[in-house]
């Protein structure tokens, strides 16, 4: 009997200490996940703190406050000096130490030609452009473009505009020297670093539609050839229509080049043809750090198993580097031409009280094996430069390059071992 009563007592501690234990195992999670979310909060909400407020207490705008005071009281030309443009020139200077070309503020009347841009409502040569106080220079070449058609160079120096100089004018003033309207010409005087004088070039401004996949198969009727003009929203399902028609090549060649700018999530559809799934393919960071984002491949059907080589060049950015270094990761492309623009960041703009804009840069992109080059540039596996002869009979010498390596890596069937092996026998026929 006592045995009995021993085990119905030592069931009844048990149960109520396995319950009394579960409840304070229940209790410690609640408090740790309420000590989770309240610092979660709190450092999500860090960035949603008042932007009217001065927070930052290592920050003593005093000294701001007494220069623009000396200039009010004492400078003797204060009243023809604009106080809105004070400030904005201000505050890009600000801006500019960030030491970031891509965190950008616009004063009200730039931030409604900004938005202008964005709607892709106009007509002009076609080429993203930066100036400083003596020129407007060329940063990128937009695919399809007259500023292609006329063969305008990444570098190129824009001196005049009809002969309109452009030094001392902001973006905006400078850009709308050269645009508008479209099939008028504009005579742009250009200083070009490995020529001797200055150029004169008259471009025809255009208005174009620049299609998302343009394809073919190439002579030898092995090699499939894809251009990716623009990572659009359609591009994806352009990209995978058009991969199904090639899916029995031997071989494929894929054109990024001049195309710099896209979504990130075509750019992860399409790499998700060609990369075996559930591999990732971009990392998203965040100063947020629970915000960062693995991007996978998803592919519902076969991928492309067969033998790539990608063309990039310094006009190939943001979503053209994401596609090309992920290829390049996993060794399933080489890569020929040029080194990269080096666009690896996202861009997100915030609405001043005013109407001005700031654009700042919120997130970077990391490729499959956690590398960020913002700042270092794709560096190609193969250089291939364009002679001066190249643009006089119109010979598009990184193509024809393209078709031997891809030869060299289907007859090797091994990544590296073809890349070294074509260097080294251009090297030879250069020697020779």
């Amino acid at each position: 009997m006592n045995n009995i009563n021993n085990k119905n007592n030592f069931k009844q501690f048990f149960v109520v200490f396995l319950t009394s234990f579960s409840l304070w195992i229940l209790f410690c999670f609640m408090v740790l996940a309420k000590d989770y979310n309240g610092v979660l909060k709190t450092y999500r909400d860090s960035d949603k703190i008042s932007i009217f407020e001065n927070k930052d207490k290592d920050l003593d705008l005093t000294k701001f406050w007494e220069t623009y005071n000396l200039i009010k009281l004492n400078n003797y030309d204060t009243e023809w000096v604009d106080k809105n443009k004070l400030l904005d020139s201000s505050i890009k200077w600000l801006v500019q130490w960030l030491w970031d070309k891509n965190s950008e503020y616009f004063s009200i009347e730039d931030a409604k030609k900004f938005n202008e841009v964005l709607s892709w409502d106009f007509e002009w040569i076609w080429a993203v452009v930066e100036t400083n106080e003596l020129w407007v220079i060329i940063d990128r070449l937009i695919k399809w473009s007259p500023a292609i058609k006329y063969w305008l160079k990444s570098g190129d120096i824009i001196i005049k505009a009809n002969e309109t100089k452009l030094s001392w004018l902001d973006l905006f003033d400078a850009v709308d020297k050269i645009k508008w309207p479209a099939w008028t010409k504009v005579l742009l005087e250009i200083l070009r670093k490995w020529e001797n004088n200055l150029l004169s070039i008259e471009v025809t401004r255009e208005k174009i539609k620049i299609p998302s996949i343009d394809s073919k198969m190439l002579d030898d009727w092995k090699t499939a050839y894809i251009s990716i003009n623009m990572f659009w929203e359609e591009t994806s399902t352009d990209f995978e229509n058009t991969i199904k028609q090639y899916m029995n090549t031997e071989w494929l060649i894929i054109d990024l080049r001049d195309n710099w700018w896209g979504y990130l999530q075509s750019a992860v559809s399409i790499l998700s043809n060609l990369i075996e799934n559930n591999k990732i393919l971009v990392v998203t960071k965040y100063k947020d750090v629970f915000s960062n984002v693995n991007y996978p491949s998803i592919n519902n059907w076969n991928i492309y198993k067969w033998k790539i080589v990608v063309l990039i060049n310094e006009n190939s950015a943001s979503a053209s580097e994401i596609t090309a270094w992920a290829l390049k990761d996993y060794k399933k492309a080489i890569l020929v031409w040029k080194k990269s623009y080096g666009k690896w960041s996202v861009q997100k703009p915030f609405d001043l009280s005013d109407g001005s804009m700031l654009k700042l840069t919120i997130a970077k992109w990391f490729t499959p094996n956690d590398v960020n080059i913002d700042k270092e540039w794709i560096t190609p596996d193969i250089e291939v430069w364009f002679e001066k002869e190249d643009f006089e009979n119109s010979y598009d010498r990184q193509l024809e390059v393209a078709k031997e390596v891809l030869k060299t890596f289907v007859d090797n069937n091994a990544y590296q071992f073809s890349i070294d092996k074509f260097v080294k026998e251009k090297e030879n026929k250069e020697e020779k």
